[in-house]
């Protein structure tokens, strides 16, 4: 392989942190304690200072405005579906704490049974909801919660996808 131009190593560095940002971005999309849009939006940010990139600051600024508006929504969603389904903020923590518990339980689906049952239990003991009212409940924080995931998952996809292109129609750059 042979490197054109000086600059050679600091763009192959930046593409590497580039695509790592984007990586854990993608897992921050359904890991509730990583911002995995901004942090996927970082990664293009760095693809763009790579000495071979031209910056290209409508790209960056319309990418950067999504990236804040899904994080927004990112804590509108779960309240809209807790309060459509006559849910509260316990049922919306326990179903926080229901998705932390889920991911290192060994039980299979525990990503998806984790944060039903830690709404239900949120709902039931911490806000006293009684029966199917806190299913109601919890089934509204649940459903927040999958668009909400739903959601960061599809953009952070959607940058990686653009990274992937703007490395692709520049790769003779790179290398």
């Amino acid at each position: 392989m042979v490197f054109l131009g000086s600059n050679a190593a600091m763009d192959i560095t930046l593409l590497i942190i580039g695509f790592v940002l984007m990586l854990i971005g993608i897992i921050g999309s359904v890991l509730p304690v990583i911002p995995g849009t901004p942090v996927s939006w970082a990664g293009l940010v760095v693809l763009h200072l790579a000495p071979a990139m031209t910056f290209d600051w409508l790209f960056i600024i319309l990418t950067g405005i999504v990236a804040v508006g899904i994080y927004v929504l990112d804590y509108i969603i779960p309240a809209i579906g807790t309060k459509k389904f006559g849910g509260s903020k316990a049922g919306a923590w326990g179903t926080i704490i229901g998705l932390f518990i889920g991911i290192i339980a060994p039980i299979p689906f525990g990503i998806l049974i984790g944060p039903f049952a830690g709404a239900l239990i949120g709902e039931m003991v911490f806000n006293k909801t009684e029966g199917k009212q806190a299913v109601k409940a919890a089934f509204g924080s649940f459903i927040g919660f999958l668009a909400s995931t739903f959601i960061k998952l599809t953009a952070t996809l959607v940058f990686l996808g653009l990274f992937v292109y703007k490395v692709w129609a520049h790769w003779e750059l790179f290398f």
